[in-house]
């Protein structure tokens, strides 16, 4: 029988995956397998224990911080989705390296961070953006318009700079 530490554990775990927009089966698929559909599954019911380094692989994974996922601190982030900021990579291959350069550069570190190669899109978050609005000198605001305008960032990033 879980404990309530391991459900509460468990609804913090399903809270991120969900606020990403992620099934179960999402989790594998984006993992490429290191993380099991099933194995997630049993986390978030609280009926398999997490080792404190498979909790910290994972918050890794979802790109938040282990505090994030704990009980007993501040609840996650609000239910449901959030919007999501992603770069179309093969978009920004094609725009002139002295307008998108340095916004290729980072999310060529962010693939290798992530071991991330798809080549297609690539997930970023709101700390990654207001790296890159000081990087070019502007606002989130101004730079996600920016980006909007080049064909990088869909039009929906917008509702994702408006929480700043």
């Amino acid at each position: 029988m879980p404990s309530e530490y391991a459900k509460s554990l468990g609804a913090r775990l399903r809270a991120i995956r969900t606020q990403q927009g992620l099934s179960l089966h999402g989790v594998e698929e984006k993992s490429r397998g290191r993380w099991k559909a099933v194995v997630v599954g049993s986390y978030e019911r609280g009926d398999r224990a997490v080792t404190v380094q498979k909790l910290a692989e994972l918050a890794d994974f979802y790109g938040v911080p282990v505090s994030e996922l704990l009980p007993g601190g501040a609840a996650p982030s609000p239910l449901g989705p959030t919007p999501k900021l992603v770069i179309d990579l093969e978009r920004l291959a094609t725009l002139p390296k002295e307008k998108a350069g340095a916004l290729a550069r980072y999310a060529a570190t962010i693939q290798s961070q992530r071991g991330d190669y798809n080549g297609k899109v690539l997930s970023i978050r709101q700390e990654d953006l207001r790296s890159l609005a000081v990087i070019y000198d502007k606002s989130p605001s101004e730079l996600t318009e920016e980006l909007i305008n080049w064909g990088v960032l869909d039009a929906e990033a917008r509702r994702a700079v408006e929480s700043f």
